[in-house]
């Protein structure tokens, strides 16, 4: 799994800037070029960290290479202006937010099953959405929890999807920095990103990892990132707004939530696992566009629930199903695997993977090689949470 590293690089990023800025003023212009070329090497990661924003940051990376070619020459404030179109205040963090904004393309079909909870969040986006009365408030945030794999991220792109809204994919190494004070701009620039492209969805992944009980021993950037976030979703400013600016958070471990933060979000929605009918569902989306006319889905989908699998360990089975299907009718090409290895690109763009119906033992295959992580005792607890603190 990648590991989100655009908080830290942004971060990194910064620091590099002022000490580029520290060598101008004193006229190290060897120091300067150094520190240019750091600033460039960040810009170029930003470019792979967030594929949206790509563009922005290398056009940057090219402005800061060309001081490192010319540093000595020209006035500070136009080095700065050059770079930052304008911006002069060294611990700017206002572009941050917009680096996290992804497009979603994910619709409410997409997802199989989470009937309940689909029609839950639904109702919170409508209600936010219509024109109402003013002593009716609307719910600002969405906390999602269940065990791991069972749509949670799915849910909040489809959300935004549907509604062609703004979708922000935070994941929280990107909003917590070591530096002192940063977590907090970064909360900021993030929120105030989300009121400029409104409307806006947020979505924070593992959300305990900054909002366990602060009994715990948390870190000082956890424990800032948390006192922001709280601030944020209070929104204070946002009380006479119109704007839509829905912050849906998500959990595996609901139990170790802070309860400033629980209470911060009033809709508390379970994302269970699959049930038999919907085991059946995301196994057809799964296979979308494949033969599966000889396949018992309904045997299937009860071996899944089982099994206590959830719709990722079911995305897995079907890809270890079609896996075997294509060597099965690839044998040609799977035979000959290091001889194919050997050819150029282009000329493995011209032969044809090849399919053919999926048959049982293509599933029963899989299902013996795939295990679920999850024990009874994990399902009862998420249950037991839901009954006391759930909103379903």
């Amino acid at each position: 799994m990648k590991i989100d590293l655009s908080g830290v690089h942004y971060g990194q990023l910064k620091e590099s800037e002022k000490k580029y800025d520290a060598a101008r003023l004193k006229n190290d212009i060897e120091g300067a070029k150094k520190y240019a070329q750091v600033c460039a090497n960040f810009e170029k990661l930003l470019a792979e960290d967030v594929p949206g924003q790509a563009k922005a940051h290398l056009d940057k990376a090219k402005r800061w290479e060309e001081i490192v070619r010319t540093a000595g020459t020209a006035p500070r404030k136009k080095i700065v202006d050059r770079v930052d179109k304008g911006s002069e205040n060294e611990d700017d963090f206002s572009g941050f937010g917009d680096t996290l904004i992804e497009t979603s393309t994910v619709t409410w079909k997409d997802i199989g099953g989470l009937a309940e909870v689909k029609s839950l969040i639904m109702e919170t986006v409508v209600i936010a959405g219509l024109s109402k009365p003013e002593s009716i408030k609307p719910d600002k945030g969405i906390l999602l929890f269940g065990p791991p794999g069972t749509g949670k991220t799915l849910l909040a792109a489809a959300a935004a999807g549907s509604l062609k809204a703004t979708f922000y994919n935070v994941k929280i190494g990107s909003i917590i920095s070591k530096y002192v004070g940063e977590s907090s701009k970064l909360i900021t620039s993030l929120y105030d990103s989300a009121r400029k492209h409104a409307p806006s969805f947020v979505f924070i992944d593992e959300l305990d990892a900054i909002t366990m009980s602060r009994d715990d021993d948390q870190s000082e950037a956890s424990r800032k990132v948390l006192a922001s976030l709280l601030t944020e979703l209070d929104g204070f400013q946002d009380k006479k707004s119109d704007k839509l600016i829905l912050t849906i958070a998500a959990t595996n471990t609901p139990k170790k939530l802070d309860d400033a933060i629980l209470s911060r979000f009033p809709k508390r929605i379970y994302t269970p696992l699959p049930d038999k009918k919907a085991c059946q569902e995301i196994l057809k989306i799964q296979t979308k566009g494949l033969d599966i006319s000889n396949i018992d889905l309904e045997k299937i989908g009860t071996m899944c629930v089982n099994k206590n699998y959830s719709g990722r360990d079911l995305q897995s089975v079907c890809r270890d199903a079609i896996k075997s299907m294509t060597q099965r009718v690839n044998k040609d090409i799977f035979d000959n695997i290091e001889k194919m290895a050997e050819l150029p690109f282009e000329e493995l763009q011209k032969k044809t993977l090849r399919t053919g119906p999926l048959t049982m033992e293509d599933f029963n295959k899989a299902i013996a090689r795939v295990k679920s992580p999850l024990e009874p005792k994990d399902i009862k607890e998420q249950e037991t949470f839901n009954k006391d603190f759930g909103s379903s």
